[in-house]
Protein backbone atom coordinates (compact mmCIF):
# COMPACT_ATOMS: atom_id res chain seq x y z
CA UNK A 1 0.00 0.00 0.00
CA UNK A 2 1.15 3.69 -1.09
CA UNK A 3 1.37 5.73 1.47
CA UNK A 4 0.51 9.45 0.16
CA UNK A 5 0.84 11.46 3.41
CA UNK A 6 -1.39 13.40 2.35
CA UNK A 7 0.12 14.44 -0.84
CA UNK A 8 -1.76 14.25 -4.14
CA UNK A 9 -0.14 11.34 -6.64
CA UNK A 10 1.10 14.15 -9.42
CA UNK A 11 3.15 15.72 -6.29
CA UNK A 12 4.09 12.75 -5.12
CA UNK A 13 5.30 11.51 -8.32
CA UNK A 14 7.24 14.95 -8.72
CA UNK A 15 8.61 14.89 -5.46
CA UNK A 16 9.98 10.69 -6.45
CA UNK A 17 11.63 11.95 -9.92
CA UNK A 18 13.09 14.99 -8.07
CA UNK A 19 14.98 12.62 -5.52
CA UNK A 20 15.82 10.34 -8.65
CA UNK A 21 17.24 13.11 -9.93
CA UNK A 22 19.39 14.14 -7.24
CA UNK A 23 20.77 10.54 -7.07
CA UNK A 24 21.54 10.11 -10.99
CA UNK A 25 23.69 13.35 -10.54
CA UNK A 26 25.82 12.76 -7.64
CA UNK A 27 26.17 9.22 -9.24
CA UNK A 28 27.20 10.30 -12.22
CA UNK A 29 29.34 12.73 -10.63
CA UNK A 30 31.27 10.13 -8.54
CA UNK A 31 31.59 7.82 -11.47
CA UNK A 32 32.90 10.56 -13.74
CA UNK A 33 35.01 11.70 -11.34
CA UNK A 34 36.57 8.81 -8.97
CA UNK A 35 38.86 11.18 -6.77
CA UNK A 36 36.05 13.61 -6.29
CA UNK A 37 35.31 14.06 -2.50
CA UNK A 38 31.45 15.30 -2.11
CA UNK A 39 31.99 18.49 0.39
CA UNK A 40 28.16 19.64 0.43
CA UNK A 41 25.87 17.39 0.98
CA UNK A 42 24.25 18.24 4.52
CA UNK A 43 21.68 20.25 2.41
CA UNK A 44 20.57 17.69 0.18
CA UNK A 45 19.81 15.65 3.65
CA UNK A 46 17.14 18.09 5.19
CA UNK A 47 15.59 18.47 1.98
CA UNK A 48 11.67 17.52 2.16
CA UNK A 49 11.44 15.98 -0.97
CA UNK A 50 14.32 13.69 0.00
CA UNK A 51 13.05 13.46 3.83
CA UNK A 52 9.28 12.48 2.12
CA UNK A 53 10.60 9.75 -0.02
CA UNK A 54 13.31 8.50 3.50
CA UNK A 55 9.68 8.73 5.69
CA UNK A 56 7.95 6.11 2.96
CA UNK A 57 10.95 3.78 2.62
CA UNK A 58 10.65 3.76 6.51
CA UNK A 59 7.05 3.57 6.63
CA UNK A 60 7.07 0.39 4.07
CA UNK A 61 9.80 -1.92 6.05
CA UNK A 62 7.78 -1.35 9.22
CA UNK A 63 9.78 -2.82 11.94
CA UNK A 64 9.20 -1.49 15.61
CA UNK A 65 9.25 1.15 17.88
CA UNK A 66 12.70 2.55 19.57
CA UNK A 67 13.02 3.23 23.06
CA UNK A 68 10.97 6.87 22.46
CA UNK A 69 7.95 4.27 21.83
CA UNK A 70 6.77 5.95 18.86
CA UNK A 71 5.60 4.19 16.18
CA UNK A 72 4.02 5.20 12.42
CA UNK A 73 0.05 5.26 13.30
CA UNK A 74 1.46 7.99 16.16
CA UNK A 75 2.88 10.18 13.31
CA UNK A 76 0.00 9.68 10.90
CA UNK A 77 -2.68 10.69 13.45
CA UNK A 78 -0.97 14.12 13.55
CA UNK A 79 0.17 14.42 10.42
CA UNK A 80 3.40 13.16 8.64
CA UNK A 81 4.39 16.33 6.77
CA UNK A 82 4.11 18.23 10.01
CA UNK A 83 6.46 15.70 11.95
CA UNK A 84 8.83 15.94 8.61
CA UNK A 85 9.08 19.83 8.76
CA UNK A 86 9.72 19.84 12.61
CA UNK A 87 12.38 16.67 11.94
CA UNK A 88 13.91 19.57 9.10
CA UNK A 89 14.11 22.37 11.31
CA UNK A 90 16.17 20.16 14.10
CA UNK A 91 18.70 18.49 10.90
CA UNK A 92 18.50 22.39 9.44
CA UNK A 93 19.11 24.59 12.52
CA UNK A 94 21.91 21.74 13.76
CA UNK A 95 19.30 20.67 16.74
CA UNK A 96 19.16 17.08 15.92
CA UNK A 97 20.84 14.33 18.06
CA UNK A 98 20.20 10.67 17.44
CA UNK A 99 18.75 8.84 20.26
CA UNK A 100 19.55 5.57 21.71
CA UNK A 101 19.28 2.08 20.25
CA UNK A 102 16.32 -0.43 21.69
CA UNK A 103 18.00 -3.69 21.54
CA UNK A 104 16.35 -6.96 20.74
CA UNK A 105 17.31 -10.50 20.59
CA UNK A 106 16.22 -12.86 17.47
CA UNK A 107 16.88 -16.17 17.30
CA UNK A 108 19.22 -17.64 14.23
CA UNK A 109 19.20 -20.72 12.56
CA UNK A 110 21.82 -22.40 14.50
CA UNK A 111 20.10 -21.89 17.63
CA UNK A 112 21.60 -19.34 18.84
CA UNK A 113 20.31 -15.12 19.18
CA UNK A 114 21.11 -12.11 17.16
CA UNK A 115 21.60 -8.73 18.62
CA UNK A 116 19.59 -5.89 17.10
CA UNK A 117 19.36 -2.19 17.69
CA UNK A 118 16.58 -0.44 16.54
CA UNK A 119 16.31 3.30 16.34
CA UNK A 120 13.91 5.24 16.60
CA UNK A 121 11.59 6.57 13.60
CA UNK A 122 13.14 9.43 13.70
CA UNK A 123 16.43 8.19 13.12
CA UNK A 124 15.35 5.77 11.36
CA UNK A 125 14.01 8.21 8.54
CA UNK A 126 17.53 10.63 9.48
CA UNK A 127 19.67 7.57 8.29
CA UNK A 128 17.54 6.87 4.87
CA UNK A 129 17.89 10.29 3.59
CA UNK A 130 21.87 10.13 4.26
CA UNK A 131 21.46 6.59 3.07
CA UNK A 132 19.43 8.06 -0.30
CA UNK A 133 22.03 10.82 -0.66
CA UNK A 134 25.50 8.58 0.02
CA UNK A 135 24.64 5.21 -1.67
CA UNK A 136 24.22 7.42 -4.95
CA UNK A 137 27.93 8.29 -4.48
CA UNK A 138 29.37 4.89 -3.21
CA UNK A 139 27.26 2.90 -5.75
CA UNK A 140 29.92 4.04 -8.14
CA UNK A 141 32.99 2.75 -6.53
CA UNK A 142 30.85 -0.43 -5.55
CA UNK A 143 32.87 -3.85 -7.09
CA UNK A 144 30.98 -6.10 -9.59
CA UNK A 145 31.78 -9.00 -6.99
CA UNK A 146 29.10 -7.26 -4.66
CA UNK A 147 25.46 -7.82 -4.41
CA UNK A 148 23.85 -7.07 -1.31
CA UNK A 149 22.07 -4.05 -0.35
CA UNK A 150 22.51 -2.72 -3.90
CA UNK A 151 19.96 -1.44 -6.66
CA UNK A 152 18.85 -3.82 -9.01
CA UNK A 153 21.29 -6.58 -7.40
CA UNK A 154 19.86 -9.47 -5.24
CA UNK A 155 20.92 -12.94 -3.61
CA UNK A 156 19.63 -14.63 -6.52
CA UNK A 157 21.99 -13.21 -8.98
CA UNK A 158 24.88 -13.67 -6.37
CA UNK A 159 23.97 -17.31 -6.64
CA UNK A 160 23.92 -17.61 -10.46
CA UNK A 161 27.94 -16.04 -10.34
CA UNK A 162 28.64 -18.98 -8.16
CA UNK A 163 27.10 -20.94 -10.42
CA UNK A 164 29.09 -19.47 -13.08
CA UNK A 165 31.88 -19.38 -11.31
CA UNK A 166 31.72 -23.39 -10.79
CA UNK A 167 29.93 -25.08 -13.81
CA UNK A 168 30.86 -23.30 -16.76
CA UNK A 169 34.38 -21.46 -15.31
CA UNK A 170 35.39 -24.62 -13.61
CA UNK A 171 36.65 -23.20 -10.50
CA UNK A 172 35.35 -25.77 -8.20
CA UNK A 173 37.24 -25.29 -4.96
CA UNK A 174 34.94 -22.84 -3.35
CA UNK A 175 36.10 -20.88 0.00
CA UNK A 176 33.21 -20.66 2.26
CA UNK A 177 34.06 -17.82 4.22
CA UNK A 178 32.57 -17.18 7.08
CA UNK A 179 32.98 -14.15 9.18
CA UNK A 180 32.89 -13.63 13.17
CA UNK A 181 29.73 -11.09 13.67
CA UNK A 182 31.20 -9.06 10.87
CA UNK A 183 28.34 -6.12 11.27
CA UNK A 184 29.91 -5.79 14.83
CA UNK A 185 33.32 -5.45 14.70
CA UNK A 186 33.83 -3.17 11.51
CA UNK A 187 36.37 -1.10 12.73
CA UNK A 188 35.23 2.66 13.40
CA UNK A 189 38.68 4.12 12.28
CA UNK A 190 39.38 2.49 9.22
CA UNK A 191 35.58 3.04 8.00
CA UNK A 192 35.55 6.54 8.66
CA UNK A 193 38.37 6.96 6.51
CA UNK A 194 36.82 5.21 3.73
CA UNK A 195 33.82 7.54 4.18
CA UNK A 196 36.32 10.49 3.91
CA UNK A 197 37.37 9.26 1.09
CA UNK A 198 34.95 10.52 -0.97
CA UNK A 199 33.19 12.68 1.82
CA UNK A 200 34.60 16.01 2.89
CA UNK A 201 31.15 17.70 4.39
CA UNK A 202 32.33 17.40 7.73
CA UNK A 203 28.19 17.58 9.20
CA UNK A 204 27.90 14.17 7.54
CA UNK A 205 30.67 12.28 8.94
CA UNK A 206 30.04 13.80 12.37
CA UNK A 207 26.67 12.42 12.75
CA UNK A 208 27.54 9.02 11.22
CA UNK A 209 30.43 8.59 13.66
CA UNK A 210 27.45 9.84 16.21
CA UNK A 211 25.35 6.58 15.10
CA UNK A 212 28.43 4.49 15.33
CA UNK A 213 28.67 5.30 18.93
CA UNK A 214 25.45 5.92 20.30
CA UNK A 215 24.22 4.15 23.40
CA UNK A 216 21.88 1.30 23.74
CA UNK A 217 19.20 -0.05 26.22
CA UNK A 218 17.98 -3.20 26.84
CA UNK A 219 15.24 -4.21 29.17
CA UNK A 220 17.14 -6.87 31.18
CA UNK A 221 15.19 -8.56 35.02
CA UNK A 222 12.24 -5.61 34.11
CA UNK A 223 15.15 -3.05 34.58
CA UNK A 224 16.41 -0.75 31.48
CA UNK A 225 19.90 -0.99 31.12
CA UNK A 226 22.52 1.39 29.01
CA UNK A 227 25.89 0.19 27.28
CA UNK A 228 27.96 2.06 25.07
CA UNK A 229 30.20 -0.84 23.81
CA UNK A 230 30.56 0.67 20.50
CA UNK A 231 31.75 3.94 21.68
CA UNK A 232 34.22 2.00 24.04
CA UNK A 233 35.20 -0.75 21.41
CA UNK A 234 35.23 1.58 18.15
CA UNK A 235 33.93 -1.30 16.60
CA UNK A 236 30.71 -2.19 14.92
CA UNK A 237 27.85 -1.06 13.32
CA UNK A 238 24.17 -2.19 14.63
CA UNK A 239 22.60 -4.24 12.79
CA UNK A 240 19.33 -3.07 12.67
CA UNK A 241 20.35 0.51 11.90
CA UNK A 242 19.04 1.48 8.52
CA UNK A 243 22.45 2.90 7.23
CA UNK A 244 24.58 -0.28 8.50
CA UNK A 245 24.11 -2.63 5.10
CA UNK A 246 25.80 0.66 3.40
CA UNK A 247 28.53 1.11 5.58
CA UNK A 248 28.70 -2.88 5.90
CA UNK A 249 29.59 -2.61 1.99
CA UNK A 250 31.77 0.43 1.94
CA UNK A 251 34.20 -1.49 4.40
CA UNK A 252 33.60 -5.14 2.65
CA UNK A 253 34.94 -3.28 -0.27
CA UNK A 254 38.63 -2.14 1.14
CA UNK A 255 39.04 -6.61 1.58
CA UNK A 256 37.87 -6.92 -2.16
CA UNK A 257 40.28 -3.86 -3.78
CA UNK A 258 43.06 -5.61 -1.41
CA UNK A 259 42.49 -9.03 -3.22
CA UNK A 260 42.83 -7.55 -6.82
CA UNK A 261 45.64 -5.57 -5.65
CA UNK A 262 48.29 -7.63 -4.09
CA UNK A 263 47.47 -10.41 -7.35
CA UNK A 264 45.64 -12.90 -5.40
CA UNK A 265 42.84 -13.32 -7.72
CA UNK A 266 44.88 -13.33 -10.99
CA UNK A 267 47.75 -15.66 -9.23
CA UNK A 268 44.70 -18.09 -8.21
CA UNK A 269 42.24 -17.35 -10.17
CA UNK A 270 40.06 -16.78 -7.70
CA UNK A 271 37.03 -14.97 -8.13
CA UNK A 272 34.74 -13.59 -5.01
CA UNK A 273 31.19 -13.20 -4.75
CA UNK A 274 29.55 -11.26 -1.52
CA UNK A 275 26.55 -10.76 -0.38
CA UNK A 276 26.72 -8.83 2.50
CA UNK A 277 28.71 -10.37 5.43
CA UNK A 278 28.63 -13.37 2.94
CA UNK A 279 31.31 -14.29 1.15
CA UNK A 280 32.96 -17.26 -1.07
CA UNK A 281 35.93 -17.22 -2.82
CA UNK A 282 35.41 -19.93 -6.03
CA UNK A 283 39.35 -20.79 -7.46
CA UNK A 284 40.57 -23.12 -9.67
CA UNK A 285 41.19 -26.62 -8.56
CA UNK A 286 44.03 -27.49 -6.29
CA UNK A 287 44.37 -22.87 -5.41
CA UNK A 288 41.64 -23.36 -2.60
CA UNK A 289 43.59 -24.01 0.35
CA UNK A 290 46.20 -21.46 -0.14
CA UNK A 291 43.43 -18.82 -0.88
CA UNK A 292 41.74 -19.69 2.45
CA UNK A 293 45.02 -18.57 4.33
CA UNK A 294 45.70 -15.29 2.49
CA UNK A 295 41.50 -14.21 2.73
CA UNK A 296 42.19 -15.28 6.81
CA UNK A 297 45.57 -13.29 6.93
CA UNK A 298 43.90 -9.81 5.01
CA UNK A 299 40.96 -9.94 7.03
CA UNK A 300 43.15 -9.55 9.90
CA UNK A 301 45.04 -6.85 8.36
CA UNK A 302 41.58 -5.35 8.01
CA UNK A 303 40.82 -5.74 11.35
CA UNK A 304 37.95 -8.86 10.83
CA UNK A 305 37.76 -12.22 12.57
CA UNK A 306 37.20 -15.37 10.46
CA UNK A 307 35.21 -18.16 11.97
CA UNK A 308 37.62 -21.02 11.82
CA UNK A 309 35.34 -23.17 13.04
CA UNK A 310 32.76 -22.66 10.28
CA UNK A 311 35.11 -21.15 7.34
CA UNK A 312 35.52 -24.69 5.08
CA UNK A 313 37.07 -25.47 1.86
CA UNK A 314 34.44 -26.91 -0.34
CA UNK A 315 35.62 -29.08 -3.60
CA UNK A 316 32.73 -29.20 -5.31
CA UNK A 317 33.29 -31.79 -7.50
CA UNK A 318 32.98 -34.28 -4.64
CA UNK A 319 30.74 -32.29 -1.99
CA UNK A 320 28.07 -29.76 -2.33
CA UNK A 321 27.77 -25.97 -1.00
CA UNK A 322 25.07 -24.12 0.84
CA UNK A 323 25.50 -20.20 -0.29
CA UNK A 324 22.29 -17.82 -0.10
CA UNK A 325 19.57 -20.40 0.99
CA UNK A 326 20.46 -22.38 -2.00
CA UNK A 327 22.31 -25.74 -2.34
CA UNK A 328 25.12 -25.60 -5.12
CA UNK A 329 26.46 -29.11 -5.73
CA UNK A 330 26.61 -32.54 -8.59
CA UNK A 331 22.96 -33.62 -9.90
CA UNK A 332 21.94 -35.80 -12.28
CA UNK A 333 19.95 -35.35 -15.71
CA UNK A 334 17.58 -37.75 -16.87
CA UNK A 335 20.21 -39.13 -19.18
CA UNK A 336 22.08 -40.11 -15.84
CA UNK A 337 24.88 -37.78 -16.60
CA UNK A 338 26.39 -35.39 -13.79
CA UNK A 339 26.55 -31.32 -13.33
CA UNK A 340 27.10 -28.38 -11.07
CA UNK A 341 23.48 -27.79 -10.37
CA UNK A 342 21.34 -25.55 -7.69
CA UNK A 343 18.36 -26.08 -5.68
CA UNK A 344 16.93 -25.26 -2.10
CA UNK A 345 19.19 -26.64 0.62
CA UNK A 346 17.57 -28.52 3.34
CA UNK A 347 18.13 -25.69 5.91
CA UNK A 348 15.73 -23.28 3.24
CA UNK A 349 13.52 -26.52 3.05
CA UNK A 350 13.30 -27.05 7.13
CA UNK A 351 12.40 -23.12 7.23
CA UNK A 352 9.71 -23.29 5.12
CA UNK A 353 8.60 -25.65 6.41
CA UNK A 354 8.50 -24.58 10.05
CA UNK A 355 6.68 -21.58 8.84
CA UNK A 356 3.75 -23.29 7.08
CA UNK A 357 3.55 -25.68 10.01
CA UNK A 358 3.72 -22.29 12.60
CA UNK A 359 1.05 -20.47 10.17
CA UNK A 360 -1.41 -24.07 10.38
CA UNK A 361 -1.14 -24.25 14.26
CA UNK A 362 -3.68 -25.62 16.09
CA UNK A 363 -3.51 -22.12 18.22
CA UNK A 364 -4.37 -20.51 15.20
CA UNK A 365 -7.76 -21.76 14.74
CA UNK A 366 -9.25 -18.60 16.13
CA UNK A 367 -8.29 -17.06 13.13
CA UNK A 368 -10.32 -16.65 9.80
CA UNK A 369 -9.64 -18.69 6.90
CA UNK A 370 -9.75 -16.37 4.34
CA UNK A 371 -6.65 -14.56 6.40
CA UNK A 372 -4.94 -17.89 6.36
CA UNK A 373 -5.09 -18.83 3.53
CA UNK A 374 -3.88 -15.35 2.55
CA UNK A 375 -0.73 -15.39 4.95
CA UNK A 376 -0.17 -18.81 3.57
CA UNK A 377 -0.15 -17.06 0.01
CA UNK A 378 2.28 -14.77 0.63
CA UNK A 379 4.72 -17.46 2.27
CA UNK A 380 4.22 -19.42 -0.75
CA UNK A 381 4.52 -16.77 -3.38
CA UNK A 382 7.94 -14.86 -1.53
CA UNK A 383 9.72 -18.56 -1.17
CA UNK A 384 8.85 -19.69 -4.95
CA UNK A 385 9.70 -16.19 -6.15
CA UNK A 386 13.47 -16.51 -5.08
CA UNK A 387 13.59 -20.67 -5.26
CA UNK A 388 13.27 -20.81 -8.96
CA UNK A 389 16.52 -21.46 -9.99
CA UNK A 390 17.61 -24.85 -10.99
CA UNK A 391 15.44 -28.29 -10.66
CA UNK A 392 12.76 -26.83 -8.19
CA UNK A 393 9.88 -28.85 -9.28
CA UNK A 394 10.46 -31.39 -6.59
CA UNK A 395 10.73 -28.77 -3.85
CA UNK A 396 7.76 -26.93 -5.17
CA UNK A 397 5.62 -31.00 -4.71
CA UNK A 398 6.87 -31.32 -1.61
CA UNK A 399 5.90 -27.58 -0.36
CA UNK A 400 2.53 -27.89 -2.06
CA UNK A 401 1.76 -31.43 -0.48
CA UNK A 402 2.79 -30.30 2.72
CA UNK A 403 0.64 -27.17 2.69
CA UNK A 404 -2.48 -29.21 1.95
CA UNK A 405 -2.24 -31.54 4.67
CA UNK A 406 -1.65 -28.42 7.37
CA UNK A 407 -4.38 -26.22 6.14
CA UNK A 408 -6.64 -29.58 6.08
CA UNK A 409 -6.08 -30.83 9.52
CA UNK A 410 -6.75 -26.94 10.42
CA UNK A 411 -9.89 -27.01 8.80
CA UNK A 412 -10.82 -30.08 10.74
CA UNK A 413 -9.89 -28.60 13.75
CA UNK A 414 -11.19 -25.45 13.41
CA UNK A 415 -14.83 -26.72 12.76
CA UNK A 416 -14.85 -29.89 14.78
CA UNK A 417 -15.32 -32.23 12.06
CA UNK A 418 -13.95 -35.03 14.37
CA UNK A 419 -14.01 -38.63 12.77
CA UNK A 420 -13.72 -37.25 8.97
CA UNK A 421 -11.05 -37.84 6.32
CA UNK A 422 -9.75 -33.97 5.70
CA UNK A 423 -8.89 -34.70 1.70
CA UNK A 424 -12.82 -35.98 1.38
CA UNK A 425 -14.16 -32.81 3.36
CA UNK A 426 -11.91 -30.10 1.50
CA UNK A 427 -10.56 -31.72 -1.60
CA UNK A 428 -8.08 -30.08 -3.90
CA UNK A 429 -11.32 -28.23 -5.54
CA UNK A 430 -12.50 -27.05 -2.27
CA UNK A 431 -8.99 -25.69 -1.10
CA UNK A 432 -7.79 -23.87 -4.56
CA UNK A 433 -11.27 -23.23 -6.12
CA UNK A 434 -13.13 -22.18 -3.20
CA UNK A 435 -10.65 -21.04 -0.69
CA UNK A 436 -8.29 -19.57 -3.35
CA UNK A 437 -4.83 -21.09 -1.66
CA UNK A 438 -1.88 -20.40 -3.63
CA UNK A 439 -0.73 -23.67 -6.43
CA UNK A 440 3.21 -23.66 -7.47
CA UNK A 441 3.87 -24.29 -10.40
CA UNK A 442 3.98 -27.77 -11.75
CA UNK A 443 6.00 -27.31 -14.93
CA UNK A 444 9.51 -25.95 -15.73
CA UNK A 445 7.85 -23.36 -18.19
CA UNK A 446 5.95 -21.74 -15.03
CA UNK A 447 8.53 -21.22 -12.91
CA UNK A 448 9.18 -17.60 -12.36
CA UNK A 449 12.80 -17.90 -13.69
CA UNK A 450 11.64 -19.41 -16.85
CA UNK A 451 9.30 -17.14 -17.21
CA UNK A 452 11.48 -14.46 -16.74
CA UNK A 453 14.10 -15.24 -19.25
CA UNK A 454 11.44 -15.97 -22.11
CA UNK A 455 10.55 -12.28 -21.71
CA UNK A 456 14.18 -11.13 -21.77
CA UNK A 457 14.79 -13.26 -25.01
CA UNK A 458 11.83 -11.72 -26.81
CA UNK A 459 12.90 -8.54 -25.85
CA UNK A 460 16.26 -8.64 -27.56
CA UNK A 461 17.91 -8.16 -23.83
CA UNK A 462 21.36 -10.15 -23.38
CA UNK A 463 21.60 -10.94 -20.04
CA UNK A 464 25.28 -12.78 -18.35
CA UNK A 465 22.84 -14.05 -15.59
CA UNK A 466 21.21 -17.39 -17.35
CA UNK A 467 19.25 -19.41 -15.68
CA UNK A 468 20.72 -22.44 -14.89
Amino acid sequence: MVRTMGLAPSLLTQVRNRVRKLQRALYVKAKTEPDFRFYSLWDKVYRIDVLVIAYQRCRANRGSHGVDGQRFEDIENTGPMEWLAQLREELKSGGYRPQPLRRVWIPKKNGKLRSLGIPCIRDRVVQMAVNLTLQAIFEADMQPSQYGFRPRRDAKEAVRQVHHYTARVGLRDVVDTDLRDYFNTIPHGPLMKCLARRISDGRVLRLIKQWLEVAVIELIDGKLRRTNEAKHTHRGSAQGSVISPLLANVYFRRFILAWEKFGYAKRLHAKIVNYADDMVICCRPGSGEQAMVLMSGLMARLGLSVNEEKTALVKLSEQSLDFLGYNLGRQYDCHGKAYIGTQPSKGAMKSIIGKIHDETAISMTWDAVEHRIAELNSILRGWAGYFDQGPVLKHYRILQRYTERRIRRWLVKKHKRRGRSGYRLYPDAFLYGKLGLHQLPTRMADVSSAKAYRSRTKAGCVSSARPV
